[in-house]
């Protein structure tokens, strides 16, 4: 796509991160925004090998409408990018992240001074961080992102998503006397007992390293310490993190302005939902190529164009 150029830069582990540059119209250097997306193996624009939500692709494209540049790219092991996926732990993720950060910075294009740290999902967990360690960014943007340990997100997240399951399998999981609630314990309690990079899950290998980390980082202590601006903006359909982490940050994030958004009937995806959010809507949404919720992006957008024009005028 017009603007978009390559990029390459080492990934803390030394192998090769490859993502996309957006530059907007007219010469720098540029204000500009680091992408971060979701968990699982999600390329540089929010897409995994089943599910084409391209998130952070549509977030690159507003940003540039309001002259913001921006940086997104593939994760470790995933797409272009070196390495390998399963072995990368939430650590590594980060690491991965700060990376990122500090190639954005190293562009003689970009305006050191002004750039910002949006995150989706996983994403924004990672947003926080580099928010916690870095006072000199322009402001940090946490799209659904979560207040609680990893452990009680997906606690949460069970409890609300099983019941917009089919029936035939809610009846599955009574007839095995089969919870989530006990199903998670048991995978939890497995995944603790292991030092294992990798672990075999019902025939499936997932990545036990960055699941370990998961459960036990608490977003919470790392908001305490941001001293930049903030924007916490979060779905009121979103089943996979709970709405009210918006209003718990602004709680939380004591030295700098926060704004928080619950936006309606939006979803995890950033999508408008006219049910109730669940992931079983998704594929539907996605196959309709429907967009992210005008609400999400002008939200987005209009707080960015005022950080980095604050910026410019201090």
């Amino acid at each position: 796509m017009a603007g978009d150029e390559e990029v390459r830069f080492p990934a803390a582990d030394g192998s090769g991160l490859v993502g996309s540059l957006r530059l907007p119209p007219g010469a720098g250097p540029h204000p500009a925004a680091l992408l971060l997306v979701g968990s699982g193996e999600i390329d540089r624009d929010s897409n995994h090998p089943k599910m084409r939500t391209e998130v952070t692709r549509q977030l690159a494209d507003a940003l540039a409408g309001v002259g913001v540049a921006s940086l997104r790219y593939d994760k470790r092991g995933v797409g272009d990018s070196g390495g390998a996926y399963l072995a990368a732990d939430l650590a590594a993720t980060r690491a991965d992240a700060a990376a990122a950060l500090g190639a954005l910075r190293g562009d003689t294009r970009i305006d050191p001074d002004r750039v910002l740290v949006l995150g989706h999902s996983e994403g924004a967990v990672h947003a926080v961080s580099l928010a916690a360690a870095d006072p000199r960014l322009a402001g940090v943007g946490l799209l659904a992102g979560i207040t609680t340990t990893g452990e009680e997100t997906l606690q949460w997240q069970a409890q609300r998503i099983v019941p917009t399951l089919p029936a035939p399998v809610r009846l599955l999981l009574r007839l095995l006397r089969q919870t989530p609630d006990r199903a998670q314990e048991k995978l939890f309690a497995r995944i603790r007992a292991s030092d294992a990079a990798v672990l075999r899950v019902q025939g499936r290998r997932i990545n036990a390293g960055w699941m370990r980390g998961f459960l036990d980082h608490d977003p919470a202590v790392e908001l305490a310490a941001v001293a930049v601006p903030v924007l916490a903006l979060t779905g009121e359909q979103d089943l996979q993190v709970d709405p009210a982490c918006v209003d718990r940050v602004a709680g939380l994030v004591t030295r700098a302005p926060v704004e928080t958004r619950r936006v309606p009937q939006v979803n995890h995806l950033l999508r408008r939902t006219e049910g109730v959010g669940a992931p079983s809507e998704y594929r539907r949404q996605l196959r309709a190529q429907q967009p992210l919720d005008p609400r999400v992006v002008h939200t987005v957008t209009d707080w960015v164009a005022a950080r980095v024009a604050s910026e410019v005028a201090s």
